[in-house]
Order: C-alpha cells, then sequence, then structure tokens
C-alpha cells in the first residue's frame, strides 16, 4: 500500500505575494528564504536542496545548488492575511470565508446572552480602565486575544481542573457561532485557577484578554482547539480520508488547527521531535496520510532570531531526508509551507509570502509546476480525495492531481508526547 506525507515548514515563505503593496505594504521585499541564506553563509540544506529549493528560489546559493531531477513549484495564498490556522485548512482543501475582525465588545452582550441561554452562569468582569470580559461558571474567561493582530481572535480559556474541556468546547462552538472574527480559541490547562487567569488580565487601546503564558495555563496537560471562520472539516482531507477508513495522522502544530475525528493527532513542537515521530509513523504504516507541521521555525520568525531559524533549518532538512529515504515507491511526499515569516523584515509578524512546493515521488515526472493560486492545489478537497482513496488503497502514485480549493474545520484522538 502507499503513504501520502506533506511536511509544512511553517513561516517558510520564497517571495512577497503579488498583492502586497495593496493589503500588507509592510511585507513589500519579504523572501525568508532568501533572506536566511544570505545572511547565514555556511548554511547547507542538502535534501531540501535536491527536492527543488533552489530551483524554487531561482538562486544557486554555496549550501543550496540547483537540483536537476526534482519536481517543484509555488503556491499563492488564497486566504486573506498570512495565517498558520487559515493556511493548514487552505492546505487541507477549505477555502475559509473572509473574515472581519472586531474587539470582543462588540459582540459581549449577544455572547452572554447565547450562553446564558445554553444554560450557563456567565458574569461580566470590568478592567481598569472600563473595558469588560466575561467569566463562565467560576472556570473560565470569554474575551480577547491579546497575543496576535488585534481584533483576529477570542480566547477561551479555561481552568480545566474546574471545567472539563469537553464542556470548555461546548462554550467556545457557542462563541463560534455568534462570532466573525478570523478564530476562537479554545485552551486550557490543569493546575491554574480562575485567579491565574485573571491575574493575567492586560488591556491595549479597545481590547481586554488573559496573557495565556503569563497565566500558567500552557504549563500543565495544555489543551487547545482553534475554531475558525467559514470552516467546514466535511470537505478536507482528514474528513474524508478518515470516513473513508484510511488512517490519518496530524502532527506538530496542525494537530490542533486541524479537525481531525477519525485519525490520530499528536501535538507537538520541537523540530526533531516532531520529525522522528513523523520517521516512525512512515515505517510504521504501509498505507496512511500524514501532515506534520513544523513549528519552531515560525517561531524563530517571531522572534526575528535569524541564527535560530537557521538552525531548525538544518534539523528540518537533516529530518527530511531521512523521512524521504524512508518512503517507498508507492509513496509521496510533499513539502511545503502556510505563509512567510522573515526574520529580516522589521517587524515579528507573519509575512504575506508564496511558499515552496517540493513534491517528491518515485514515479513523477521531474518538472517546475509554476505556480499554484492555493495551498490545497495538491490536495484539493473532494476530487483528489477520491484520488487519494483509491491511490493509496491500489498503490497507484503515478500522477498528482491539482484542482481549486472549497469553502467551507470535534475533538480526534490525541498521542500523548
Amino acid at each position: 500500500m502507499g503513504k501520502f506525507v506533506v511536511i509544512v515548514l511553517d513561516g517558510f515563505g520564497v517571495g512577497a505575494m503579488p498583492d502586497v503593496p495593496q493589503v500588507r505594504p509592510a511585507d513589500c521585499g519579504a523572501n525568508t528564504c532568501v533572506h536566511i541564506i544570505e545572511r547565514t553563509p555556511d548554511l547547507k540544506l542538502p535534501n531540501l536542496a535536491s527536492l527543488g529549493l533552489a530551483n524554487i528560489v531561482g538562486r544557486e546559493f554555496p549550501g543550496l545548488p540547483f537540483a536537476t531531477d526534482a519536481t517543484f513549484g509555488r503556491a499563492e495564498l488564497m486566504h486573506d492575511g498570512a495565517d498558520t490556522f487559515f493556511g493548514h485548512q487552505e492546505i487541507m482543501g477549505t477555502r475559509p470565508a473572509k473574515p472581519f475582525g472586531e474587539p470582543i465588545c462588540n459582540k459581549i452582550e449577544l455572547i452572554k446572552k447565547t450562553l446564558e441561554d445554553a444554560g450557563y452562569h456567565v458574569r461580566y468582569y470590568t478592567g481598569t480602565s472600563g473595558k469588560r470580559l466575561l467569566i463562565v461558571n467560576e472556570a473560565c474567561t470569554v474575551a480577547d486575544n491579546v497575543e496576535c493582530d488585534p481584533g483576529q481572535a477570542f480566547n477561551v480559556t479555561a481552568a480545566i481542573d474546574d471545567l472539563d474541556f469537553e464542556e470548555e468546547l461546548k462554550i467556545g462552538h457557542l462563541v463560534r457561532s455568534v462570532s466573525v472574527v478570523p478564530r476562537v480559541i479554545t485552551f486550557g490547562g490543569r493546575g491554574v485557577h480562575l485567579q491565574n487567569l485573571l491575574d493575567a488580565i492586560e488591556e491595549h487601546g479597545d481590547y481586554i484578554g488573559v496573557n495565556a503564558p503569563a497565566s500558567g495555563v500552557y504549563n500543565n496537560d495544555y489543551h487547545c482547539i482553534h475554531m475558525g471562520y467559514g470552516v467546514d472539516p466535511e470537505v478536507q482531507i482528514p474528513t474524508i480520508l478518515g470516513k473513508s477508513g484510511l488512517p490519518v495522522f496530524l502532527l506538530g502544530k496542525v494537530a490542533d488547527v486541524v479537525t481531525n475525528n477519525y485519525g490520530t493527532s499528536i501535538p507537538m513542537v520541537d523540530t526533531a521531535s516532531v520529525l522522528q515521530r513523523t520517521l516512525e509513523i512512515v515505517k510504521e504504516q504501509e498505507t496512511a496520510f500524514i501532515c506534520t507541521n513544523v513549528q519552531e521555525t515560525d517561531l524563530c520568525g517571531h522572534r526575528e532570531n535569524v541564527a535560530a531559524y537557521a538552525d531548525r533549518l538544518r534539523v528540518a532538512d537533516e529530518w527530511i531526508g531521512k523521512i524521504r529515504d524512508a518512503l517507498g515507491e508507492d509513496d509521496i511526499l510533499i513539502v511545503q509551507a502556510d505563509h512567510g515569516n522573515d526574520p529580516t523584515i522589521g517587524h515579528p509578524h507573519h509575512t504575506r509570502e508564496m511558499v515552496p512546493l517540493m513534491i517528491h515521488s518515485a514515479h513523477s515526472t521531474p518538472k517546475n509546476i509554476g505556480i499554484r493560486k492555493t495551498l490545497s492545489d495538491v490536495m484539493s478537497s473532494r476530487r483528489i480525495s477520491v484520488s487519494l482513496i483509491w491511490r493509496l488503497r491500489n498503490k497507484r502514485f503515478t500522477t498528482l492531481s491539482v484542482g481549486t480549493a472549497r469553502r467551507g474545520a470535534a475533538c480526534p484522538h490525541r498521542e500523548k508526547n
């Protein structure tokens, strides 16, 4: 049987999108890949080179020569902005509906009524500047996300010793049902209580929320589900393949941001660990769809740390080589990204960039597949899902289907790490 493996190098762009001057002028000139390599002349990426990375950026470097037998291209972002959550929804076959950013104060009365109508005890908490957030069942807050760009997310944050995560998810879905912000992030941890959340409240302009790292929710048995606006898991690869009985594995950050009700989700952060586990699954499974997110590259971009980013690329390159070498004749490997995060651009945020597409298969014909119009072009919805099901079951990986994303992401099985 065969395996289909997708490795997403989070925040690894290969040049600014054509619309950047109009929609994100601060990202003009961004090229995460080229700028990191230019500033790290001793960086050697032999496996990414063999997959066509230099061909994609159109330049050779001492540690990144052109490939002569690679299948490669670039993909544009169909989603608005430059976002990990929406990037992965797009990769999985969805074009999320255009979201609307706003502070929680615009929706707080409606959210309160919605939760009360569902039987929850809800009260206001007023900050020092008069802005309000919600406290639910004395164990959970509903507020602005004060760590991402303003207006981009509402956080549902819980002390899950006092409120079961399954119950918190119900609250999150109710908040999602009456909100149009890009994300409602529902998360919590053990070893904290409501007072820890309240002690970590921050207020910035029109926004009020809990600083999640300062609250301690990340420290012990952290649970998290991202609920996006306009995302339908029924048209996405993990759901379609999972319903057909094929093994689906999501590793790294993708395990937190993509619905995988029928498969195994393994949240991990460390680059070597997540790729080592990927390699183990490749060796263990005869047939599977596997998607792995390498998050530390993106984290280094946020820190604007070129040297650390280059180091994570070295580690990823080494393990990508091991994974490729472990693949069978009927397997496919795709290495791509979800957006850019150029640490040299002058700000610590994602950059709206095209991303690399590198495809390895024993049966593929080496060629430049050009610029695809969406991240999901080799993973798109029902057409390729039917094709994947047939190939996985019948050992046929001779071609790659392409298509266009469909508009339209419950708690999966989660492997401990």
